[in-house]
């Protein structure tokens, strides 16, 4: 049996947590392979609303085993937040949510030193969460992080080496805190993670393949985020693509299946950073206020624009997508014309390809098309596609090379077309 991943071709918000929450019935295994609690992936069904952090989005199927891969960043405190919040919905976790050793730990002076670089920075900020995720990276690759396997070996003495080393760079940066206000909630959230089962993630994934047994690798964040192929340095601290789940999950890359990429039928961006097809008009407020396009943790209202398609191109090839899965199809139904953005043109020369830096002089070539201006959000199969959306779904699939494979129309788990 192989993994299938999926995974964002955008900016990240493209509504991975519904989809996985959708195709879970189809795997035994769900599994987180990047990303910190910055995540929030938002799933809808039976009235109820729900936004997952840390914790993978098949959690709400029973008899579902759910992961937090060793790529994974973990903030203790939010942990038991997310955890405590579930089950007080009636939601039962400790029987199917496991946690690799492996994981790296978010300590409370991460989240300090994530706050004091971000203020030093001032107007050249990356424009993060503040929620210690880079850092926390940033010693993970500087091999001074602790893991969750830390817990059971040496752990006090390693935590306090950790805070000294970080408080000396916090001394750098003159900034004022009170850590045991902070300390208190990370520990209550360590003795909340210790209920639950910790493992060596990479022997249990690699088992149940070779049983025979099926897992989904959900990732969080977009590939256009990605800390070696997105927009740098306006990104994010792991690999959020394809080859990013081989090494949060501890698989070869032949244990790689399906790939499913998912985008927005527009295009968002939350934070700093360059994004060509931007719109600071009217359509751009109609994009967000049609698509409640406001960050699902932070609250902070998204960036909107028309569909980009060299973007696209390029996340399709660095993940090798085998299927797409467009959301958010409704946000357009009002439009009368949409657009979309088949090439740059840069210092007067069009290209398809996506150049080393798209911070400046890139100006988008676009396409319309005729909107279908028909209310799709209760329509229950293809067959009920107006003429003009299924024209602007050949379009995509004509541009992009890659089957169209499931369409969003709304934000509750039914509101789901499998073609």
């Amino acid at each position: 049996m192989k993994v299938d991943v999926l995974l964002g071709l955008q900016w990240g918000d493209e509504g991975k947590g519904k989809v996985v929450d959708v195709l879970t019935p189809q795997y035994e295994v769900v599994a987180r392979f990047q990303g910190g609690p910055n995540a929030g992936h938002t799933l809808e069904f039976e009235g109820e609303k729900y936004i997952l952090k840390s914790i993978p989005s098949g959690i709400f199927q029973d008899g579902k085993i759910n992961i937090i891969g060793n790529g994974v960043v973990i903030d203790p405190a939010l942990f038991k937040q997310e955890v405590e919040g579930l089950e007080s919905s009636g939601h039962t976790l400790t029987d199917r949510l496991f946690i690799s050793k492996k994981a790296h730990l978010i300590l409370p002076t991460h989240r300090l030193l994530d706050a004091a670089s971000e203020k030093a920075m001032g107007d050249a900020r990356i424009g993060t969460t503040g929620r210690g995720i880079g850092p926390a990276y940033t010693d993970k690759v500087g091999r001074h992080g602790l893991r969750v396997g830390d817990l059971f070996h040496n752990f006090e003495e390693k935590y306090r080496n950790a805070v000294l080393r970080h408080k000396e760079l916090l001394d750098h940066y003159r900034l004022e805190y009170d850590l045991p206000a902070l300390e208190k909630p990370w520990f209550e959230g360590i003795e909340k993670m210790k209920e639950f089962t910790i493992i060596d993630s990479e022997h249990f994934i690699n088992k149940h393949l070779a049983e025979g047994g099926s897992v989904l690798a959900e990732g969080a964040q977009g590939s256009m985020l990605d800390i070696d192929f997105g927009s740098y340095p306006f990104v994010t601290s792991s690999n959020t693509i394809c080859a990013g789940a081989c090494s949060g999950m501890g698989v070869a890359p032949g244990r790689i299946g399906e790939v499913y990429g998912i985008f927005k039928a527009y295009c968002t961006r939350v934070g700093s950073g360059p994004f060509p097809t931007e719109l600071s008009d009217e359509d751009g407020q109609r994009l967000r206020d049609n698509g409640n396009e406001y960050g699902s943790v932070t609250g902070r209202p998204r960036r909107c624009g028309w569909i980009d398609l060299v973007a696209l191109r390029y996340t399709i090839m660095l993940n090798g997508v085998t299927k797409l899965v467009m959301m958010k199809s409704d946000v357009l139904d009002s439009f009368e014309t949409i657009k979309a953005c088949v090439a740059y043109r840069v210092n007067g020369e069009e290209t398809e390809d996506l150049p080393y830096d798209i911070s400046d002089g890139i100006e988008p070539v676009y396409i319309e098309l005729p909107g279908w201006q028909t209310d799709m959000t209760k329509m229950q199969s293809e067959d009920e596609f107006p003429e003009e959306f299924n024209n602007y779904l050949t379009f995509l699939e004509t541009e992009l090379g890659v089957p169209i494979a499931i369409v969003s129309l709304g934000p509750d788990r039914a509101q789901t077309i499998i073609r």
